[in-house]
């Protein structure tokens, strides 16, 4: 798509909101200053073949000194929100207990310096990176992680509540949880699947507890939940693809979806779980099904699946294939803006939340900075466009999306490929620390500012 064909910002409610996303661990560096904590991620980049670099979140964008200038930024290209996340082990190093105010002040400073850019602040309170000291205690398989997290949100939405007015309680806990529990391939690096089904049930469990926590000390606050949710198409027509799209999709969507919208755990993929399904007590799902003001969606790719009878990769009996012929970023992710659409409007259709929040959409590609000083990202320019059409498409469908945060204000620490991929609409030089926006985030900036 072409920029003369792009929607324009006029084309979408008035009080829509725009914003940019990042995350803590993955651009804020300062890992061992002012009393912080290790985190899983801390201890996670220090054991050899974990990150396809061998690189660490210890300096990342730098972010802890240089956030004026980010928020500037963020300013500049026209956003009126602007997500974040609080580290965990800055507030608390050992997880509960000792409060470390060095941690607390930042985030005050980091949230009036928003407010003063007339920046609507938007906090994650937790985006994967929990106190080590907890993970040696189990981490989020055990449930006492749950009355920590209670804790430290309790502590953080006290000192916040004042000023923030929107809180993400969990950011994607498949990949926390999946991803870190059983795939092995985040932290923690756990290769369980009952300890992953655990761990999600924990998760989910401390975001509905933490819901009245957050009410009581933001009055008037903003609460929901972020998943990372996918569309799915089967590999074809056949009865045993068919079924293993269904299976796949209860364990990728509807594991998250079902029980946050108030019908448990998913029958059918509990059933295949078999004893690896998680231990659920009486009021569990109750917690769990709190109502929220809005749900977070992250959408990158659509997802394609076959049947996989041996069941070699996991209980659903169901494998990901590539769909041929298709235009993929630079993660091998596949482009789909109609994937957006259908996505958002299965979960208006089965679901119908109260408000949907776009909380990330990016991508990935080879990005070069001329000598110029320029990033002529125009893969990343259109996938922007295109995706922000099939936006207002769904808008127009019916489904009640209120917001759209680009992924990410700034390349940056991209988990498990280190400093490999690049997401920002700004170029981050990891030497001399230099942002330098890119032709996306430039086209982003005139389209707020038209």
């Amino acid at each position: 798509m072409s920029a003369n064909t792009a929607p324009t910002r006029n084309q979408f409610p008035a009080d829509f909101r725009w914003g940019v996303s990042t995350s803590s661990f993955q651009i804020e560096g300062a890992g061992r200053e002012d009393g912080k904590g290790e985190s899983i991620w801390d201890r996670f980049c220090s054991e050899p073949g974990r990150i396809r670099d061998g690189s660490n979140g210890l300096v990342a964008c730098d972010h802890y000194h240089r956030w004026p200038q980010d928020l500037d930024l963020a300013k500049q290209l026209g956003v009126n929100a602007y997500r974040f996340s609080i580290a965990w082990p800055r507030i608390l190093p050992q997880g509960r207990g000792v409060v470390n105010e060095a941690g607390l002040a930042f985030y005050d400073r980091l949230v009036d310096g928003m407010l003063e850019r007339g920046l609507d602040p938007w906090a994650t309170l937790y985006h994967w990176d929990l106190p080590q000291a907890l993970q040696a205690q189990g981490g989020w398989i055990s449930r006492d992680t749950i009355a920590a997290f209670l804790e430290y949100t309790d502590l953080v939405t006290r000192r916040l509540g004042d000023r923030v007015k929107h809180w993400i309680t969990h950011n994607e806990p498949w990949c926390s949880c999946i991803m870190g529990y059983w795939e092995g391939v985040h932290a923690p690096g756990g290769t369980s699947l009952a300890d992953a089904m655990q761990a999600c049930h924990h998760v989910l469990l401390s975001h509905g507890q933490a819901i009245p926590v957050i009410r009581k000390n933001s009055p008037g606050a903003q609460v929901g939940i972020t998943l990372s949710l996918h569309p799915i198409a089967a590999a074809s027509d056949s009865a045993a693809d068919q079924a293993a799209l269904k299976r796949h999709d209860g364990l990728r969507n509807r594991w998250f979806l079902d029980p946050l919208f108030g019908r448990g755990y998913p029958e059918d993929t509990l059933a295949l779980l078999g004893a690896a399904a998680p231990q659920v007590l009486a009021g569990d799902l109750d917690a769990i099904a709190t109502p929220t003001d809005f749900l977070g969606v992250n959408y990158y790719f659509p997802e394609m699946v076959a049947d996989d009878p041996t069941g070699s990769h996991g209980p659903m009996r169901a494998k990901l294939v590539d769909r041929p012929g298709v235009e993929r970023t630079g993660f091998g992710w596949e482009v789909s803006p109609q994937g957006l659409v259908d996505l958002l409007t299965r979960i208006q259709r089965d679901y119908a939340p109260a408000a949907v929040q776009l909380t990330e959409n990016g991508s990935t590609f080879e990005d070069v900075l001329t000598p110029e000083g320029r990033v002529h990202d125009a893969r990343r320019l259109s996938y922007l466009q295109r995706h922000l059409a099939a936006l207002k498409q769904a808008i127009e469908a019916g489904v009640p999306v209120k917001g759209y945060f680009a992924w990410s204000l700034l390349d940056n620490f991209e988990w498990a490929e280190g400093y490999l991929r690049r997401f920002g609409l700004a170029y981050v030089d990891y030497t001399t620390q230099q942002r330098t926006l890119k032709d996306s985030g430039l086209w982003y900036g005139r389209f707020l500012n038209e």
